[in-house]
Protein backbone atom coordinates (compact mmCIF):
# COMPACT_ATOMS: atom_id res chain seq x y z
CA UNK A 1 0.00 0.00 0.00
CA UNK A 2 1.04 3.51 -0.49
CA UNK A 3 1.66 5.62 2.54
CA UNK A 4 -0.31 8.92 2.66
CA UNK A 5 0.77 12.18 4.23
CA UNK A 6 -1.08 15.30 4.90
CA UNK A 7 0.76 18.84 5.73
CA UNK A 8 -0.48 21.60 7.44
CA UNK A 9 0.81 25.43 7.36
CA UNK A 10 -0.22 27.22 10.54
CA UNK A 11 -0.19 31.35 10.10
CA UNK A 12 -2.17 34.26 9.52
CA UNK A 13 0.47 36.16 7.52
CA UNK A 14 0.37 32.82 4.92
CA UNK A 15 -3.30 32.97 4.76
CA UNK A 16 -3.34 36.90 4.02
CA UNK A 17 -0.71 36.58 0.92
CA UNK A 18 2.05 38.81 3.37
CA UNK A 19 4.52 35.57 3.38
CA UNK A 20 3.99 32.92 0.91
CA UNK A 21 3.92 29.06 2.03
CA UNK A 22 7.34 27.59 1.23
CA UNK A 23 7.65 24.34 3.79
CA UNK A 24 5.00 22.06 3.30
CA UNK A 25 5.32 22.31 -0.82
CA UNK A 26 8.91 21.19 -0.36
CA UNK A 27 8.04 18.65 1.72
CA UNK A 28 5.50 17.56 -0.68
CA UNK A 29 7.72 16.95 -3.26
CA UNK A 30 10.74 15.03 -1.32
CA UNK A 31 7.27 12.79 -0.29
CA UNK A 32 6.29 12.66 -3.59
CA UNK A 33 9.70 11.58 -5.12
CA UNK A 34 9.45 8.87 -2.40
CA UNK A 35 6.38 7.65 -3.44
CA UNK A 36 4.24 8.66 -0.68
CA UNK A 37 0.34 9.74 -1.41
CA UNK A 38 0.14 13.41 -0.09
CA UNK A 39 -3.67 13.52 0.96
CA UNK A 40 -3.83 17.66 1.43
CA UNK A 41 -1.57 20.31 1.93
CA UNK A 42 -3.83 22.66 4.00
CA UNK A 43 -3.21 26.41 5.63
CA UNK A 44 -5.09 27.40 9.06
CA UNK A 45 -5.07 30.26 10.79
CA UNK A 46 -3.17 31.43 14.43
CA UNK A 47 -6.33 30.38 16.00
CA UNK A 48 -6.23 27.49 18.75
CA UNK A 49 -9.32 25.77 17.41
CA UNK A 50 -8.61 25.74 14.18
CA UNK A 51 -5.34 23.95 14.66
CA UNK A 52 -7.20 21.30 16.74
CA UNK A 53 -9.77 21.28 14.17
CA UNK A 54 -6.84 20.23 11.79
CA UNK A 55 -5.77 17.39 14.03
CA UNK A 56 -8.68 15.26 15.18
CA UNK A 57 -9.87 16.08 11.11
CA UNK A 58 -6.50 13.96 9.64
CA UNK A 59 -5.13 11.86 13.10
CA UNK A 60 -6.30 8.33 12.13
CA UNK A 61 -6.56 9.01 8.61
CA UNK A 62 -3.32 9.25 7.23
CA UNK A 63 0.45 8.14 8.16
CA UNK A 64 1.87 11.15 8.35
CA UNK A 65 0.93 14.57 9.48
CA UNK A 66 3.48 17.40 9.32
CA UNK A 67 2.69 21.02 11.27
CA UNK A 68 4.55 23.71 9.97
CA UNK A 69 4.62 26.83 12.34
CA UNK A 70 3.59 27.98 15.48
CA UNK A 71 6.14 26.95 17.66
CA UNK A 72 7.85 30.38 17.85
CA UNK A 73 8.47 32.15 21.58
CA UNK A 74 5.27 34.96 20.70
CA UNK A 75 1.55 35.67 21.73
CA UNK A 76 0.28 34.15 18.13
CA UNK A 77 2.54 31.26 17.98
CA UNK A 78 -0.85 28.34 19.09
CA UNK A 79 0.64 25.14 18.15
CA UNK A 80 2.10 23.88 21.44
CA UNK A 81 -1.13 24.58 22.44
CA UNK A 82 -3.69 23.20 20.27
CA UNK A 83 -1.45 20.04 20.58
CA UNK A 84 -2.04 20.02 24.08
CA UNK A 85 -5.61 20.71 23.73
CA UNK A 86 -5.93 17.76 20.81
CA UNK A 87 -4.27 15.13 23.62
CA UNK A 88 -6.10 16.38 26.87
CA UNK A 89 -2.81 17.25 28.50
CA UNK A 90 -0.94 19.34 30.22
CA UNK A 91 2.78 21.46 29.28
CA UNK A 92 6.06 20.96 30.79
CA UNK A 93 9.22 22.77 29.62
CA UNK A 94 11.57 19.92 28.85
CA UNK A 95 15.05 21.07 30.32
CA UNK A 96 17.32 19.11 29.74
CA UNK A 97 16.40 19.09 25.55
CA UNK A 98 16.41 23.14 25.63
CA UNK A 99 19.90 23.14 27.44
CA UNK A 100 20.99 20.85 24.55
CA UNK A 101 19.94 23.66 22.29
CA UNK A 102 21.39 26.65 24.30
CA UNK A 103 24.19 24.96 24.07
CA UNK A 104 24.62 25.94 21.11
CA UNK A 105 24.36 29.67 21.65
CA UNK A 106 27.01 29.59 24.80
CA UNK A 107 29.13 32.96 25.36
CA UNK A 108 27.13 34.43 21.89
CA UNK A 109 24.79 37.66 21.88
CA UNK A 110 21.62 35.06 21.51
CA UNK A 111 22.44 33.28 24.89
CA UNK A 112 20.17 35.50 27.13
CA UNK A 113 17.32 35.84 24.57
CA UNK A 114 17.47 32.15 24.17
CA UNK A 115 17.19 31.96 27.50
CA UNK A 116 14.76 33.91 28.41
CA UNK A 117 12.53 32.28 25.65
CA UNK A 118 12.97 28.34 27.53
CA UNK A 119 9.45 28.80 29.29
CA UNK A 120 7.98 29.07 25.78
CA UNK A 121 9.97 27.63 23.29
CA UNK A 122 10.88 24.52 25.52
CA UNK A 123 7.53 24.03 26.63
CA UNK A 124 6.14 20.63 25.24
CA UNK A 125 2.93 18.81 26.00
CA UNK A 126 3.45 16.09 28.42
CA UNK A 127 1.98 13.28 26.60
CA UNK A 128 4.29 14.23 23.43
CA UNK A 129 8.13 14.13 22.96
CA UNK A 130 10.45 17.18 22.72
CA UNK A 131 12.30 17.09 19.24
CA UNK A 132 15.62 18.81 19.04
CA UNK A 133 15.92 22.05 16.84
CA UNK A 134 19.39 21.60 14.81
CA UNK A 135 18.72 25.27 13.24
CA UNK A 136 17.60 27.36 15.99
CA UNK A 137 15.92 27.35 19.08
CA UNK A 138 12.42 26.23 19.49
CA UNK A 139 11.31 22.42 20.24
CA UNK A 140 9.52 20.24 17.78
CA UNK A 141 7.21 18.00 18.78
CA UNK A 142 6.43 14.29 18.53
CA UNK A 143 3.32 12.28 18.96
CA UNK A 144 1.85 8.95 17.46
CA UNK A 145 -2.25 8.35 17.98
CA UNK A 146 -4.52 6.33 16.29
CA UNK A 147 -1.91 4.99 13.51
CA UNK A 148 -0.70 8.54 12.91
CA UNK A 149 2.88 9.68 13.52
CA UNK A 150 2.49 13.62 14.10
CA UNK A 151 5.59 15.84 13.55
CA UNK A 152 5.16 19.75 14.35
CA UNK A 153 8.54 21.94 13.76
CA UNK A 154 9.05 25.48 13.41
CA UNK A 155 8.36 27.44 10.28
CA UNK A 156 11.37 29.48 9.80
CA UNK A 157 12.22 27.88 6.72
CA UNK A 158 15.73 26.91 7.47
CA UNK A 159 14.66 25.24 10.71
CA UNK A 160 11.92 23.55 9.32
CA UNK A 161 14.17 21.91 6.30
CA UNK A 162 16.76 20.77 9.34
CA UNK A 163 14.30 19.22 11.31
CA UNK A 164 12.59 17.64 8.05
CA UNK A 165 15.76 16.11 7.28
CA UNK A 166 16.47 14.86 10.83
CA UNK A 167 12.91 13.70 11.22
CA UNK A 168 10.96 12.45 8.22
CA UNK A 169 13.83 11.81 5.46
CA UNK A 170 14.87 8.82 6.86
CA UNK A 171 11.20 7.41 6.78
CA UNK A 172 11.72 7.91 2.89
CA UNK A 173 12.92 4.76 2.26
CA UNK A 174 12.69 3.47 -1.25
CA UNK A 175 10.02 1.96 -3.10
CA UNK A 176 9.31 0.01 -6.08
CA UNK A 177 6.56 3.31 -6.75
CA UNK A 178 8.22 5.93 -8.79
CA UNK A 179 7.22 9.42 -11.08
CA UNK A 180 8.21 10.64 -14.37
CA UNK A 181 7.46 13.80 -16.10
CA UNK A 182 6.80 14.24 -20.29
CA UNK A 183 6.96 17.63 -21.42
CA UNK A 184 5.18 18.27 -25.16
CA UNK A 185 5.48 21.08 -27.00
CA UNK A 186 2.93 23.15 -28.99
CA UNK A 187 0.58 20.53 -28.21
CA UNK A 188 -3.10 21.63 -26.87
CA UNK A 189 -4.23 19.96 -23.74
CA UNK A 190 -7.11 17.91 -25.02
CA UNK A 191 -5.69 16.77 -28.39
CA UNK A 192 -2.51 15.56 -25.99
CA UNK A 193 -4.92 13.48 -23.71
CA UNK A 194 -7.14 12.17 -26.47
CA UNK A 195 -3.24 10.93 -27.77
CA UNK A 196 -2.88 9.05 -24.97
CA UNK A 197 -6.31 7.96 -23.88
CA UNK A 198 -5.25 4.19 -23.34
CA UNK A 199 -2.47 5.45 -21.13
CA UNK A 200 -4.36 7.69 -19.00
CA UNK A 201 -7.22 5.07 -18.69
CA UNK A 202 -5.10 2.55 -17.00
CA UNK A 203 -6.19 2.37 -13.50
CA UNK A 204 -2.48 0.78 -12.43
CA UNK A 205 -1.57 4.42 -12.93
CA UNK A 206 -2.38 7.50 -11.49
CA UNK A 207 -1.32 10.32 -14.17
CA UNK A 208 -1.97 14.09 -13.84
CA UNK A 209 -2.08 16.52 -16.58
CA UNK A 210 -0.14 20.24 -16.26
CA UNK A 211 -0.90 22.49 -19.21
CA UNK A 212 0.69 25.80 -19.32
CA UNK A 213 1.45 28.61 -21.93
CA UNK A 214 2.78 26.19 -25.27
CA UNK A 215 3.74 23.42 -23.12
CA UNK A 216 1.88 20.30 -21.30
CA UNK A 217 3.37 18.18 -18.96
CA UNK A 218 2.27 14.42 -18.20
CA UNK A 219 3.33 13.24 -14.64
CA UNK A 220 2.91 9.37 -14.26
CA UNK A 221 2.92 7.85 -11.30
CA UNK A 222 2.85 4.06 -10.57
CA UNK A 223 4.81 0.78 -10.10
CA UNK A 224 8.22 1.33 -11.84
CA UNK A 225 8.06 -1.11 -14.65
CA UNK A 226 4.71 0.42 -15.73
CA UNK A 227 5.61 4.08 -15.38
CA UNK A 228 8.55 3.57 -17.74
CA UNK A 229 6.46 1.18 -20.30
CA UNK A 230 3.94 4.05 -20.05
CA UNK A 231 6.95 6.93 -20.31
CA UNK A 232 7.96 4.87 -23.73
CA UNK A 233 4.45 4.84 -25.12
CA UNK A 234 3.93 8.75 -24.47
CA UNK A 235 7.42 10.01 -25.98
CA UNK A 236 6.94 7.04 -28.99
CA UNK A 237 3.61 9.23 -29.60
CA UNK A 238 4.87 12.69 -29.41
CA UNK A 239 8.26 12.08 -31.19
CA UNK A 240 8.24 15.34 -32.76
CA UNK A 241 7.09 17.70 -29.88
CA UNK A 242 8.36 15.96 -26.73
CA UNK A 243 11.21 17.50 -25.08
CA UNK A 244 14.15 15.62 -24.37
CA UNK A 245 14.93 12.93 -21.86
CA UNK A 246 14.80 13.92 -18.28
CA UNK A 247 13.58 17.50 -19.30
CA UNK A 248 10.48 19.10 -17.40
CA UNK A 249 11.31 22.64 -18.67
CA UNK A 250 12.09 24.55 -21.87
CA UNK A 251 15.30 25.60 -20.30
CA UNK A 252 16.81 22.42 -19.79
CA UNK A 253 15.89 21.57 -23.18
CA UNK A 254 17.09 24.12 -24.58
CA UNK A 255 20.26 23.34 -22.85
CA UNK A 256 20.48 20.12 -22.94
CA UNK A 257 19.93 19.35 -26.70
CA UNK A 258 22.64 22.39 -27.49
CA UNK A 259 24.62 20.28 -25.48
CA UNK A 260 24.14 16.83 -27.79
CA UNK A 261 24.86 19.28 -30.71
CA UNK A 262 27.87 21.41 -29.58
CA UNK A 263 25.91 24.48 -30.41
CA UNK A 264 25.74 28.03 -28.89
CA UNK A 265 23.07 30.32 -27.70
CA UNK A 266 22.89 33.97 -27.50
CA UNK A 267 19.82 36.53 -27.06
CA UNK A 268 18.72 40.17 -27.30
CA UNK A 269 15.84 40.98 -25.12
CA UNK A 270 14.32 44.38 -25.34
CA UNK A 271 10.41 44.07 -23.73
CA UNK A 272 11.51 40.98 -21.60
CA UNK A 273 14.59 42.68 -19.69
CA UNK A 274 16.83 39.92 -19.64
CA UNK A 275 14.10 36.99 -18.63
CA UNK A 276 14.76 34.74 -21.12
CA UNK A 277 18.86 34.88 -20.33
CA UNK A 278 17.38 34.59 -16.35
CA UNK A 279 15.48 31.40 -17.64
CA UNK A 280 18.59 29.83 -18.49
CA UNK A 281 21.31 30.38 -16.23
CA UNK A 282 18.48 29.22 -13.86
CA UNK A 283 19.72 26.17 -14.71
CA UNK A 284 23.12 24.66 -13.66
CA UNK A 285 25.73 24.38 -16.00
CA UNK A 286 24.25 26.93 -18.42
CA UNK A 287 27.19 28.27 -19.67
CA UNK A 288 28.10 25.70 -21.96
CA UNK A 289 25.57 26.88 -23.64
CA UNK A 290 24.35 29.89 -22.55
CA UNK A 291 26.99 32.90 -23.69
CA UNK A 292 25.43 36.12 -22.80
CA UNK A 293 22.33 38.40 -23.24
CA UNK A 294 22.15 41.91 -24.67
CA UNK A 295 19.26 43.69 -22.73
CA UNK A 296 18.88 46.68 -25.40
CA UNK A 297 15.64 48.18 -23.95
CA UNK A 298 16.07 51.78 -25.40
CA UNK A 299 16.77 52.32 -29.33
CA UNK A 300 19.71 53.88 -28.50
CA UNK A 301 20.78 50.77 -26.68
CA UNK A 302 19.71 48.94 -29.66
CA UNK A 303 21.52 51.09 -32.15
CA UNK A 304 24.91 51.34 -30.00
CA UNK A 305 25.28 47.36 -28.49
CA UNK A 306 23.54 45.29 -31.79
CA UNK A 307 24.27 47.87 -35.11
CA UNK A 308 20.54 48.26 -35.43
CA UNK A 309 20.38 51.17 -38.10
CA UNK A 310 18.76 54.92 -37.22
CA UNK A 311 17.43 54.38 -41.00
CA UNK A 312 15.60 50.65 -39.87
CA UNK A 313 14.02 52.19 -36.90
CA UNK A 314 12.77 55.24 -38.54
CA UNK A 315 11.18 53.44 -41.57
CA UNK A 316 10.06 50.50 -39.20
CA UNK A 317 10.08 50.93 -35.73
CA UNK A 318 11.75 48.95 -32.81
CA UNK A 319 8.50 46.75 -32.92
CA UNK A 320 9.33 45.40 -36.30
CA UNK A 321 10.46 42.44 -38.08
CA UNK A 322 13.37 43.76 -39.60
CA UNK A 323 14.60 45.63 -36.10
CA UNK A 324 14.15 41.77 -34.45
CA UNK A 325 16.72 40.64 -37.60
CA UNK A 326 19.02 43.37 -37.09
CA UNK A 327 19.09 42.90 -33.10
CA UNK A 328 19.35 38.99 -33.37
CA UNK A 329 21.95 39.44 -36.02
CA UNK A 330 23.99 41.76 -33.98
CA UNK A 331 23.64 39.93 -30.84
CA UNK A 332 25.16 36.95 -32.96
CA UNK A 333 27.56 38.79 -34.04
CA UNK A 334 28.50 40.09 -30.71
CA UNK A 335 28.29 36.67 -29.03
CA UNK A 336 29.94 34.31 -31.92
CA UNK A 337 27.60 31.68 -30.88
CA UNK A 338 25.31 28.89 -33.35
CA UNK A 339 22.18 30.53 -32.91
CA UNK A 340 20.70 33.88 -31.35
CA UNK A 341 17.24 34.79 -30.98
CA UNK A 342 15.78 38.17 -30.00
CA UNK A 343 12.92 39.74 -28.55
CA UNK A 344 11.34 43.63 -29.18
CA UNK A 345 7.61 44.30 -27.99
CA UNK A 346 4.96 46.30 -26.36
CA UNK A 347 4.44 44.39 -22.93
CA UNK A 348 1.91 46.86 -22.08
CA UNK A 349 -0.58 48.23 -20.61
CA UNK A 350 0.61 51.36 -22.62
CA UNK A 351 2.54 52.16 -25.43
CA UNK A 352 0.32 50.55 -28.12
CA UNK A 353 -1.39 51.66 -31.22
CA UNK A 354 -4.07 50.56 -34.01
CA UNK A 355 -1.45 48.63 -36.08
CA UNK A 356 0.74 47.88 -32.73
CA UNK A 357 -1.45 47.35 -29.81
CA UNK A 358 -0.11 45.85 -26.34
CA UNK A 359 1.01 42.61 -26.19
CA UNK A 360 2.42 43.13 -29.78
CA UNK A 361 5.66 40.88 -29.47
CA UNK A 362 8.31 40.04 -32.70
CA UNK A 363 10.86 37.48 -32.61
CA UNK A 364 13.82 36.82 -34.70
CA UNK A 365 16.10 33.68 -34.59
CA UNK A 366 19.67 34.03 -36.36
CA UNK A 367 22.23 31.10 -37.42
CA UNK A 368 25.18 30.97 -39.33
CA UNK A 369 24.61 28.60 -42.41
CA UNK A 370 28.47 27.80 -43.34
CA UNK A 371 30.15 32.10 -43.84
CA UNK A 372 26.43 33.19 -44.23
CA UNK A 373 24.09 34.56 -41.44
CA UNK A 374 20.75 33.52 -41.80
CA UNK A 375 17.72 34.76 -39.99
CA UNK A 376 13.64 35.25 -39.95
CA UNK A 377 11.81 36.69 -38.03
CA UNK A 378 7.46 36.18 -36.98
CA UNK A 379 5.15 37.82 -34.79
CA UNK A 380 3.19 36.89 -32.03
CA UNK A 381 0.20 38.98 -30.02
CA UNK A 382 -0.83 37.99 -27.01
CA UNK A 383 -3.57 38.87 -23.94
CA UNK A 384 -3.63 39.71 -20.44
CA UNK A 385 -1.53 41.86 -18.45
CA UNK A 386 2.19 43.05 -18.72
CA UNK A 387 3.64 40.03 -16.71
CA UNK A 388 2.06 37.58 -18.34
CA UNK A 389 2.73 39.21 -22.00
CA UNK A 390 6.21 38.94 -21.15
CA UNK A 391 5.67 35.35 -19.46
CA UNK A 392 4.48 34.30 -23.06
CA UNK A 393 7.03 35.95 -24.91
CA UNK A 394 10.02 34.06 -23.05
CA UNK A 395 8.00 30.85 -23.57
CA UNK A 396 8.03 31.47 -27.00
CA UNK A 397 11.75 32.08 -27.41
CA UNK A 398 12.71 29.11 -26.07
CA UNK A 399 10.06 27.20 -28.32
CA UNK A 400 11.16 28.49 -31.37
CA UNK A 401 15.06 28.19 -30.02
CA UNK A 402 14.41 23.98 -29.26
CA UNK A 403 13.22 23.20 -32.25
CA UNK A 404 15.49 25.70 -34.68
CA UNK A 405 18.19 23.45 -32.82
CA UNK A 406 16.93 20.38 -32.84
CA UNK A 407 16.70 20.78 -36.64
CA UNK A 408 20.05 22.61 -36.76
CA UNK A 409 18.91 24.82 -39.72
Amino acid sequence: MVSTAVLVAVGDELLSGIRREGNCARLARALHDAGWRVLRVEIVPDDLPCIVEALTRWVGKTDLLVLSGGLGPTHDDKTRYAIAEYLGCGLAVDDALYERELSRYRGASLEKPIERSRSTQGLIPVDSLGLYNPAGSALGIYFERLGTKVWSFPGVPFEFAAMAAQEIFPLLSKTTRTWRSVGIVGVPESLAAQRVADVIADERLRISILPSFGLVEFVIRGEQALVESAVRVTRERFKDDVLPEGCATLPEAVLVTGREKGLTLSCAESCTGGLVGAALTGVPGSSAVFMGSAVTYSDEAKKKLLGVKQALLDEHGAVSGPCAESMARGVLALYETSFSVAITGIAGPDGGSTEKPAGTVWFAVAWWNGDEMKSYSFVRRFEGERDLVRERAVRVALITVWRRMRERL
